[in-house]
């Protein structure tokens, strides 16, 4: 069976968001793109207080300016498409209420008739947290863990009951419910969140920094699933941040998936023999505009298939 395809919706600034959201997600879906995706940046902190990821000295990039909700971009997808899954790679959980994040996913599940996933990541921007996180930084993976469990909750038979730290419904009815069990993935890389993933969620969101670490990651998740007694499968969906360019990126330093579509065709080609589920690309930042996205869009998704992936 072939890889399943995903395409990132274009959220940026330099989007329409209203007209090319709706048109680049009817075009990704006639394409035959599997899944459409969004991420979450809620702002842009000028000075910066930390690198790009937490890692120091990393410059934001610009185009984290202006990024369009992530949940209104999903909706505007939805009400375009009829077929293609609709995903976060990631939301950053913990800067959304508990049950109004419930509540709203499992309204698109149901709008969409049953093709919401519900990617989580708990975030790493100390300026995010300090703007909308519902605790401090300090206590986003115990904020991650209630936010999971009340939407198991929410999403599950009435009356839902739940008594945490943050949320607590004593017994209510909570309607419209999603179509089918909204699945649950999450981004992990330390030991920790690979426990919680492994022990309370559906899948797991890697990025494609390095075909090599995400190889031994997805090896020592797959022992760590064996150690705990998981038996359910865990879905992976690895997500390619890409840049294209018109001609071939020959410089010594450069990243996967960086270049002309054949290089990123090529890089889609090695990380794909990791085994993963389904491999998310991201365009939309080096596209001009929802037209150049488009064809680039389709001409990767083209190669790739010619190449087996």
């Amino acid at each position: 069976m072939a890889t399943r395809l995903g395409l990132s919706l274009p959220q940026m600034g330099h989007y329409s968001i209203g007209t090319d959201v709706p048109a680049v997600a009817r075009a990704a879906e006639r394409i035959g793109y599997d899944s459409l995706w969004v991420f979450e940046r809620a702002l842009f902190p000028e000075p910066a207080t930390q690198g790009l990821y937490g890692i120091e000295g990393l410059p934001w990039p610009d185009t984290y300016r202006n990024v369009a909700d992530p949940l209104v971009t999903l909706t505007l997808a939805a009400a375009a498409t009829e077929r293609a899954e609709l995903g976060s790679s990631v939301l950053v959980a913990p800067l959304h209420l508990p049950f109004r994040l419930a509540k709203a996913l499992a309204s698109l599940d149901a709008a969409s008739g049953g093709r919401v996933i519900a990617g989580f990541g708990t975030g790493w921007s100390w300026d995010e947290y300090a703007a909308s996180g519902v605790r401090p930084f300090e206590e986003r993976g115990a904020v991650l863990d209630e936010i999971i469990a009340v939407c198991r909750a929410v999403w599950g038979p009435d009356p839902v009951v739940h008594d945490g730290p943050l949320t607590r419904i004593a017994s209510a009815a909570v309607g419209p419910k999603p179509v089918r069990p909204v699945p649950v993935l999450l981004a992990a890389g330390s030991e920790r969140a690979l426990r919680r993933l492994v022990d309370h969620a559906d899948g797991w969101l890697p990025v494609g920094f390095s075909a090599p670490r995400v190889a031994a990651e997805w090896r020592r998740l797959r022992e760590l699933a064996e150690e705990r007694g998981r038996t359910e499968p865990i879905r992976t969906v690895l997500r390619v941040n890409a840049t294209q360019q018109a001609k071939p990126y020959d410089g010594p330093d450069r990243r996967p998936f960086q270049g002309s579509v054949d290089q990123i065709v090529a890089d889609l080609v090695e990380f794909d023999g990791i085994g993963m589920d389904e491999i998310l690309i991201d365009l939309q930042s080096c596209a001009r505009d929802a037209r150049e996205l488009t064809d680039v869009a389709a001409e990767v998704w083209e190669e790739a298939r010619a190449a087996g992936v």
